[in-house]
């Protein structure tokens, strides 16, 4: 035979099943994140909004725990579910700041649609995005102090202060 022995792959996908490649998929990977962070982002900071998620059970939930929104959204989309996963990461490691990451991943992504667009492979962006990483906390540790050496007053005195401009 011709074909040796060698026959093509045969894959099924089910209907309406994007099968683009290339910068088309990452393009719609992309966008797929993004839609997921636009619904959560309203949800950040001290006048944040809830969100009313009702499931396919019937549950209603009302919530403004990024966490919690990210959960109940039952995201199927395979990139976007990466943010679920950067979300329950946060949230087990940390505790708090789940939304936060999701929007700036999503931010970052947001940044990179239009290099991608224009061609630039994904490993010049992710390198771009390393560098990027590094001068920040360069930036950081250069203007960084350490309050082990101050005296119990003077810690409470600093803590006071940061908690003052994050009000």
């Amino acid at each position: 035979g011709g074909y040796m022995g060698l026959q093509p792959p045969i894959i099924l996908l089910r209907e309406g099943t994007d099968s683009s490649q290339g910068v088309p998929q990452l393009v719609s990977n992309i966008n797929a994140c993004i839609a997921v962070v636009d619904a959560v982002r309203t949800t950040l900071g001290p006048r944040g909004m809830d969100k009313l998620v009702y499931d396919e059970r019937g549950q209603t939930t009302i919530s403004n725990d990024g966490a919690t929104i990210m959960k109940l959204l039952e995201i199927v989309h395979p990139a976007a579910k990466l943010l679920v996963d950067i979300s329950k990461s946060q949230d087990s490691e940390v505790g708090d700041g789940t939304t936060t990451v999701v929007v700036l991943a999503g931010e970052l992504l947001k940044e990179a649609k239009p290099f991608v667009e224009e061609g630039v492979h994904p490993q010049t962006l992710v390198s771009a995005y390393r560098k990027a990483c590094k001068v920040a906390t360069d930036f950081i540790k250069e203007f960084s102090t350490t309050i082990g050496d101050l005296s119990v007053e003077e810690k409470h005195d600093v803590l006071h202060k940061c908690a003052m401009t994050s009000l």
